[in-house]
This record gives structure tokens, sequence and C-alpha cells, in this order.
């Protein structure tokens, strides 16, 4: 049987690799190989490429390996890689049976990481997956400096961050994308935040998460979440309770809380409560999800994403949330970026 014909080239097919393998869930490993590969030949002359194809010398080329090689040598010669055929059919398609209609509408996102952090990808690389994804803005939001092990961002890391975002930025102007300055920034013991204020001030948006002291006593844990939602730099709570239902990491238990306190004091300050897309954490759970609906709450489809596959699950928010009956209008991520700008700097005097 022939194969089908490809025409996007060797650098797009590895990416594509890549992207659903990270979209599947799949093992790190294999997604650094296709990666690694796209990265060495990106500074090749295509007729170089080619030459290698011909003369079956691609794996000489650092960082192309065997499963890789065979991806290029189809892509140059115009054929469907099929590697990347079995992974469209097995991770190509939609991600949820529900939520179409609202996914439809978002167009953003508050919540992810770079290779600054803990993430796998260059920030660069994690923007223009979300350019192709036709969103509108992704906040960059890689940790703050107490996360040690997540290799989390001192004031001075923070600082030259925010210069390399303005120069992807400058890369994409025209584009109708925007990549935002962010931070996901550890709520402390006593619910202070883990960043300078100043710092804190020269970010758009703020997402604050409790990463530490998790079985903390429910009485603390709410006064430390209620002052961190009452801090005016803050503008999503992330991921509230902190549990995980599945994967590599295991299972976790939620943290204990006075839901309703938190959440009366998100809706007060118009704080949104973040609906975290990744399936691990499916968080809140659904009976707090129903509870900040009914309460008033402001909420934020976010991902979470680590790598570029992962910016796709937005599409397991927007079906938490669409099951939940949450109108669009209270979701923030629905909201044009000049209007979630204006939201999120909201004239409130911190301190």
């Amino acid at each position: 049987m022939t194969s089908p014909a490809y025409d996007d080239g060797p650098i797009a097919a590895l990416r594509r690799i890549a992207f659903l393998l990270e979209r599947g869930r799949e093992d790190t490993y294999k997604v650094k190989a296709f990666r690694g590969a796209a990265a060495a030949l990106l500074p090749l002359d295509p007729d170089d490429v080619a030459a290698h194809v011909e003369q079956g010398t691609l794996s000489s080329i650092p960082g192309v390996g065997a499963s890789s090689a065979a991806v290029v040598s189809d892509a140059v010669r115009g054929r469907m890689p099929e590697r990347l055929s079995r992974l469209e059919a097995e991770h190509g398609g939609d991600l949820t049976a529900g939520g179409h209609d609202l996914l439809g509408q978002l167009r953003g996102d508050l919540h992810s990481h770079s290779d600054w952090s803990d993430g796998g990808s260059p920030i660069e690389e994690m923007a223009f997956t979300a350019l192709e994804l036709s969103r509108e803005y992704q906040v960059l939001t890689d940790h703050s400096p107490r996360l040690k092990v997540a290799r989390g961002l001192s004031a001075e890391r923070l600082a030259r961050q925010l210069d390399v975002v303005d120069a992807v930025n400058g890369q994409l102007d025209g584009s109708g994308f925007t990549l935002l300055k962010g931070i996901e920034v550890d709520i402390l013991d006593d619910g202070s935040l883990d960043q300078t204020e100043e710092m804190l001030q020269r970010l758009d948006v703020r997402v604050a998460s409790v990463h530490s002291k998790l079985r903390m006593d429910a009485p603390a844990m709410t006064r430390r979440m209620v002052a961190a939602v009452q801090n005016p730099l803050v503008d999503v709570l992330g991921h509230c309770t902190g549990r995980l239902v599945t994967g590599g990491r295991g299972k976790r238990p939620e943290s204990e809380f006075d839901a309703r306190a938190v959440f009366e004091a998100c809706a007060e300050t118009g704080t949104a409560v973040e609906i975290n897309s990744r399936p691990e954490r499916r968080d809140p759970p659904t009976r707090l999800l129903e509870l900040a609906r009914d309460i008033g709450c402001l909420f934020a489809i976010d991902t979470d994403a680590h790598a570029p596959g992962q910016l796709d699950f937005l599409a397991y928010g927007a079906e938490r949330a669409e099951a939940a009956g949450i109108d669009p209008d209270r979701i923030v991520t629905t909201w044009p970026k000049d209007r979630l700008l204006e939201w999120a700097g909201r004239p409130v005097e911190a301190g």
C-alpha cells in the first residue's frame, strides 16, 4: 500500500510526534528523543538533510536516532511517516466526549511552565505551540523560589525571564498571540507569597498555589488560603485541594480547609478559582466546583501544562465546567486579552 503524501517537512513531523506523545501522556523519554531530533535538524540546510537521507547517514547527526531517522526519511521523501500516522490515530482525536462548545470559547490559559522551572520545553516552544493551537494568549507561570525541587525562580531569574518573554513577543508581533508574564507563586504557611511585591507587580497575571504542608490542619489551612486570596496581587487560586487522583506520582488526598470561607473570599475579591485541567488533578473536585459556582466565584480553566502537548488539556477543564453548568462569562479564560488584563490589573493597592 502506498503511503499518503506528506509535505510539511521533517522538523514539523518530529514536533508533531512529540506533541501527540505529550497529549497522550506517553513516556517523557520518547518525547525528548523526537524534540531533540527536531532541534538537531533545525540549523541544517534542508539539502544537507536530504543528502543524509539518500546516503543513509541520518543517525550520524548527533541527536538523531533510528526512530527519528525513519520519520525524517519518510518526510523528506514526501511520505507520511508511519509513526506519525499511528499517533494521529491514537492521540489526535477529541480528548473528551463533552465540553466542545465551551472549549471553542476559550481564548487562553493562565497557567503553564517552561524549562526555566520544572517544565520540559523552552519558553519559545510553549509560545509557538499555543499560537498553533489558535490561542489569543498564554500566561507563563514558572514556580517561585521556595519550590527548589521545581527550580523555582528567584526575583533575579524572574526579571531575566521577563526580558525573554519580551523577545518572544517581538518574534510573534502581528500574529494575534501574546505570551503574558506571570508566575505560579507559592502560598507560604502564613498566607504570604513567595516572591517580592515589586516583582509580582511587574507581572500580568499571578496564580497562587499551595505546594507545601498539604496536610496542615483545616483551620490553619483555611486562614492560609484566605490570606492569600485577599492579597490584591493574587488573580487565581491554583489547584485548591492539591489532590492527585491518578498518574505516575500516585494518589494524594485533598487538603482540608473550609471551602465555603475560601470561595467566599474569592468571590469578594474577584479572584478566580482555577479549574485545573490536568487529568491527574481534576481540581477542584466536583462538589467544590459546584459550591464555588453557587457562591458566585469567577473561574479560570487552565492546563498547568509542563510540556507543549499538554496545552491541549484545556478540553478536560472545559468538559467539567460545562457539566457543572458554569456560565462561560464567569470563566476569565473566555475573555479577550484586554478584558483579562483589565481584570488582572484591577485597581487595588497592595499591602
